[in-house]
């Protein structure tokens, strides 16, 4: 329970932002459980005077009207105190997902890299969304617990003190039940939690690589695990769900012989020959003795609540809490405001990304010059990606500098420097939208004139618009219902309309077939005038149009020069041309 209560504390840190909203809710519904007391006090008053000292209904119409007031007044109170609640929580959980995207987008892609998208998204979704409850229910409920039945005991006490000890000595059994209930629903609704990021993340895995299951055959397979996993979340949440019923019962039972108790005791007071206590003060009490277990009824419904809150919020505490790359330690700067390409020059870089790992940058020094084109050569795992990420400033060099224009990288302002790149990976990323959607990424007030001249630069244009909706062709997530090839050239498109003055081409051919890279590649020859290029080439066509050529190897640079230059000089450039003449022969 410990644990708990940290998250607890995190929880009330993050509620801060709409404290204000919550202080409202609860005093609204503090105001509505006092009107308890008097509805009570004016209901007991008047059967009394009707059926005890034989007064006639109708001189209790006032106070029957003032009855029927209180009763609309309070009902109205509850509603406002769950209105601003729920818009408290509601301004928390959007001030919560901000703070999350923000903290994942700081984080970059490589960091990331090793995360499941439908774990983030499922914690971004559901997880957010779980601490709804928390706000708007389980917190203003506490602060009723606190005060409504110590309110009731202090209007109780003088008029009976023997059903005050008795409500005294029952209240505290629910909350202490409660207690010891809770280690065993922290502990399922914990492993609910983990069982339902896990389905999700599986689920998208499966949905993602649906094309290469099928191919293989294991799609029945899948269907066998997706089933698996999901049984074992049916049966976690209905142990969930059997405690919280096991719960409710045995505090129903607590508070049912609580009230049992009262009425018995004051019964039997009443029937005495010589009565201790008149019916005035004895209906007064038991008005108010389910009123003083009612908001302890609530924590209960409102207890499970808070389990799956502090599950969802353990891993959103997670998220939040994992390191960010280091900030600038000057104010940020800006390159001055040309248009030819950037000039960058890289001195020394060393990173790992496993700290026990080996490192995948080694010392690399090369230079960039502006309006320069150049391409990154070299085996897998030669460094390629992580000089492009490096630059990108997806990771952070452990030793090194990355000097553009002569300045700093770490100095420049990262939104201002990232409007001076395009970077096309192999896979670009096309979301679920039109086509047109699609290409505004780069420039959201980008007119269909200026998206026609970016697709016919990027040799798009013909295939948009011999669809059937052309521009407002709808694609699904990943670019799913056209080629490969055309979201390459969409992707090109969109660099188009950047108008960058650095590109980055992550292996951006690799995955086409002749005809659409060498569609691409004639695109690329439009787009890179004037412009700093850097490609990591998988693909000779690509590299023998290069100005320069840096083979790396272990995170070094082994070879630099011309294409024709390196071939000639038969080293590991040269071994690279024939090894990959060698496979596209065989």
């Amino acid at each position: 329970m410990a644990k708990a209560e940290r998250v607890d504390g995190r929880l009330m840190k993050v509620g801060k932002s709409a404290r204000g909203a919550l202080y409202g809710a609860i005093s609204l519904g503090v105001v509505a459980g006092l009107l308890i007391i008097v509805q009570a006090w004016l209901l007991a008053r008047i059967v009394n005077a009707v059926a005890f000292h034989g007064q006639p209904l109708a001189t209790q119409w006032g106070l029957l009207a003032v009855l029927l007031g209180l009763f609309v007044l309070r009902a109205g109170l509850s509603w406002a105190s769950e209105i601003v609640a729920f818009r408290a929580s509601a301004s928390i959980k959007t001030d919560l997902r901000r703070e999350l995207l923000q903290h994942l987008f700081a984080r970059g892609p490589v960091p990331l890299a090793g995360e499941h998208s439908g774990d983030l998204a499922t914690t971004l979704i559901d997880g957010v969304e779980a601490l709804e409850p928390y706000f708007s229910r389980y917190l203003p409920q506490m602060a009723l617990v606190s005060l409504i039945p110590l309110a009731i005991l202090v209007v109780v006490f003088p008029v009976d003190w023997i059903s005050g000890l008795i409500l005294l000595i029952c209240g505290p059994l629910i909350p202490f039940f409660m207690v010891l209930v809770g280690y065993a629903a922290e502990a399922i609704n914990q492993r609910q939690w983990r069982q339902l990021l896990l389905m999700s993340s599986h689920f998208l895995d499966v949905l993602q690589g649906l094309t290469t299951l099928k191919i293989f055959g294991r799609a029945k397979d899948e269907i066998a695990i997706v089933a698996h996993l999901s049984d074992e979340y049916r049966k976690t949440t209905m142990a969930g769900l059997r405690v919280a019923f096991l719960t409710s019962a045995v505090l129903e039972f607590f508070a049912s012989l609580g009230i049992a108790l009262v009425a018995v005791s004051l019964g039997v007071r009443l029937l005495q020959v010589h009565a201790t206590i008149d019916f005035y003060a004895a209906f007064f009490v038991l008005l108010l003795a389910p009123e003083y277990f009612s908001p302890l009824r609530g924590l209960a419904t409102h207890y499970h609540a808070r389990m799956s809150a502090i599950a969802a919020a353990k891993r959103i505490f997670e998220i939040l809490d994992a390191p960010l790359p280091p900030g600038p330690l000057a104010p940020l700067q800006v390159l001055p405001a040309v248009r030819e390409g950037v000039s960058l020059r890289l001195e020394d870089l060393h990173y790992r990304y496993d700290p026990e790992g080996p490192e995948a940058l080694a010392g690399f020094s090369a230079a960039f010059p502006a309006g320069s084109y150049t391409a990154l050569v070299g085996s897998s795992g030669a460094g390629k990606s992580t000089v492009a990420n490096a630059i990108l400033g997806f990771v952070q060099p452990e030793k090194g500098k990355i000097w553009v224009d002569g300045m700093d990288l770490h100095s420049i302002d990262p939104r201002f420097w990232y409007e001076q790149i395009a970077w096309i990976p192999q896979n670009p990323r096309l979301f679920a939208g039109s086509i047109a959607d699609n290409l505004r990424l780069a420039r959201p007030q980008a007119s269909l004139e200026e998206l026609r001249e970016a697709a016919q630069a990027a040799n798009a244009l013909a295939f948009i618009e011999a669809l059937p909706h052309a521009w407002d062709t709808q694609l699904g997530d990943l670019g799913s219902g056209i080629s490969g090839g055309q979201v390459q050239r969409l992707a090109l498109a969109r660099a188009f309309l950047r108008d960058p003055r650095l590109l980055i081409l992550d292996e951006a051919t690799a995955n086409l077939d002749m005809e659409s890279e060498a569609l691409f590649l004639d695109s690329l020859e439009r787009l890179r005038q004037g412009r700093t290029v850097i490609v990591i080439a998988h693909r000779l066509a690509t590299a023998n149009r290069a100005e320069q050529v840096i083979v790396l190897d272990a995170g070094r640079v082994i070879e630099q020069g011309m294409p024709a230059q390196l071939l000639s000089q038969g080293g590991a450039y040269a071994r690279l041309v024939h090894t990959y003449r060698g496979q596209y022969h065989a």
